[in-house]
């Protein structure tokens, strides 16, 4: 999850001191995996790196560096002694964002924004530090001129190689910050689809919500895209191919002709509709009049939402759709492994 970036630009941005804490190193077992984040400042924390004593202590450090320039790598015994039950070792790096918004902070952000994928590098040194951005065919940081070439190959090694893994070369660490390939469109802004989109937003995917009703829409978390179509049913073609969708428009003719247009595609991981059994039962002898296959038709997912969930308010709804997509997909991730 990648909404750290956001959440420093805006700290930094506003001129506030901060403390960026990355796990770095783990020996043994920890609570959390190497690269979570958390953020300090004088007045609020973001994200977590653990919770219980450990992160209490790595706070209270990283308070009283928020007026240093220097990062800085310390390692911290996770044992009893931390009130924890075994004896481990985890390394945090405390990254001190004091004079506005850093260079490679901006150029992360941006590339962020534009879905391309990147690696931060960053040399652990309270001497010679630096920290650049590097894609494919760029570098990005104050020092990019300098950045040595065995840090940039590495960096793109593991951009081609292995995206998705945080490495660790002693002084060297590597971040991969990747765009999500989980694609969702949601049709319908009613009290429904808006608590769909608040639930899923939360997760690192990228959604598009599509309505056809002007000033429908109630606020535009940072990976929505908001759409006010005059025929919702052509956004079907916009989605990438692997997508997952949900139908809960206004209109059951809507409903029926967007869900068409989905099992058409032939290509998505889920469409589901909100409704009843009866609901899907007409929906299913209606295509079976336009000589839809079977196979197509059974890939309709109505109703919405994992078993044992069985609330009616939007909140429930939208927490027991949001589970189902995150079901479906940990089942096509399994099935690739």
């Amino acid at each position: 999850m990648n909404e750290w970036i956001d959440e420093l630009v805006d700290i930094a941005a506003a001129g506030e001191r901060a403390i960026l804490m990355t796990i770095a190193g783990i020996r043994g077992n920890a609570s959390r995996e190497i690269g979570s984040k958390m953020i300090v400042t004088m007045t609020h924390t973001v994200g977590s790196i653990g919770g219980g004593q450990l992160e209490y202590q790595a706070m209270r450090i990283a308070v009283g560096m928020l007026n240093d320039q220097k990062m800085t790598l310390l390692s911290f015994p996770v044992s009893s002694s931390l009130g924890q039950n075994y004896d481990d070792i985890v390394e945090i790096l405390f990254e001190p964002i004091s004079d506005g918004l850093p260079g490679w902070l901006r150029d992360l952000s941006t590339l962020h924004g534009q879905r391309e994928s990147a690696i931060i590098a960053t040399r652990i040194s309270q001497t010679n530090s630096s920290k650049n951005i590097v894609t494919a065919d760029k570098i990005f940081g104050s020092d990019a001129p300098q950045t040595s070439s065995v840090i940039v190959n590495r960096a793109r090694q593991i951009l081609l190689e292995s995206p998705l893994i945080i490495t660790r070369d002693v002084q060297e660490f590597y971040e991969p910050v990747i765009a999500s390939n989980l694609n969702i469109a949601v049709f319908g802004a009613g009290h429904i689809g808006s608590s769909v989109v608040d639930a899923l937003s939360s997760l690192d995917c990228n959604i598009r919500w599509i309505d056809n009703r002007r000033k429908m829409f109630r606020g535009e978390p940072r990976n929505v895209r908001i759409i006010e179509a005059n025929d919702p049913v052509l956004e079907v073609n916009a989605m990438p191919r692997d997508s997952f969708y949900l139908v809960m428009t206004h209109s059951h003719a809507m409903d029926f002709d967007i869900c068409g247009q989905i099992l058409r595609r032939r290509d998505a991981r889920y469409c589901g509709l909100i409704g009843s059994a009866s609901k899907r039962q007409q929906f299913e002898k209606r295509f079976q009049k336009q000589g839809m296959s079977q196979s197509l038709i059974d890939q309709l997912i109505c109703p919405i939402g994992v078993d044992g969930i069985s609330g009616k308010k939007p909140a429930e709804i939208a927490v027991a759709a949001a589970a189902e997509i995150l079901l479906v997909r940990e089942r096509i991730v399994a099935s690739v492994d």
